[in-house]
């Protein structure tokens, strides 16, 4: 009997063979070079499968997961793809996708310890702290979580636009344009927040502007 890590393997010669017949010089154009359009931050959640829920080919879309879809000035890991993915990809548009249900979040509402995750969860409960009284008057759990979820989207999308990278490129080409999406794990569908990040982009650099 084969076991999964096996089955992996069976899988991916599965799929080169797919593409290979479907178009012979895939592999060859990839390797060549990338020109994603879309830079892709999103949960670590393993049902959350960026190319597949978006419909993007390798090659489209530039990826970076983690607990909760955090945007942090700190995590040197996240500024270095934005960095990257702004001042040598060109990328035209900055996804945020977060997802309802999301464990993270709840995580961060719990009053627990979780050791070495405390840092990383006291940055979801500075978005509680901030939207607190709109929190607190929904009433149903399910629909609090949801909408924290959503407020957490919004707060990252702020953070990106705090980026040196992202603001030289705005200012000088009118790009990266900044999306807040949502992800339903019972429909399988994005849910655009249809956040005013161009509003968003001008109340912030007032006060985080850093490029001339």
């Amino acid at each position: 009997m084969k076991t999964s890590y096996e089955t992996i393997f069976e899988n991916n010669k599965a799929w080169v063979q797919r593409k290979r017949d479907s178009d012979p010089e895939f592999f060859n154009r990839l390797a060549r070079e990338q020109h994603p359009e879309y830079l892709f931050i999103g949960c670590s959640d393993s049902r959350v499968p960026a190319n597949d829920i978006t419909g993007l080919e390798p090659g489209n879309l530039f990826v970076h997961r983690n607990i909760a879809n955090m945007v942090q000035g700190s995590d040197v890991n996240v500024q270095s793809v934005i960095e990257y993915a702004a001042a040598h990809l060109d990328i035209k548009h900055i996804v945020i996708c977060g997802h309802y249900g999301c464990g993270g979040i709840k995580a961060a509402m719990q009053p627990k310890d979780f050791g070495l995750l405390n840092p990383w969860l006291s940055t979801i409960r500075d978005v509680y702290r901030l939207h607190r009284e709109e929190l607190e008057s929904i009433l149903d759990e399910t629909g609090r979580y949801n909408r924290l979820v959503e407020l957490n989207v919004q707060e990252q999308c702020i953070n990106v636009c705090k980026s040196g990278a992202v603001q030289a490129n705005y200012f000088t080409k009118g790009y990266p344009d900044v999306h807040g999406w949502v992800y339903e794990l019972n429909s399988g569908l994005l849910v655009d927040l249809q956040l005013d990040m161009p509003g968003i982009m001008k109340r912030l650099t007032k006060i985080y502007k850093v490029v001339p």
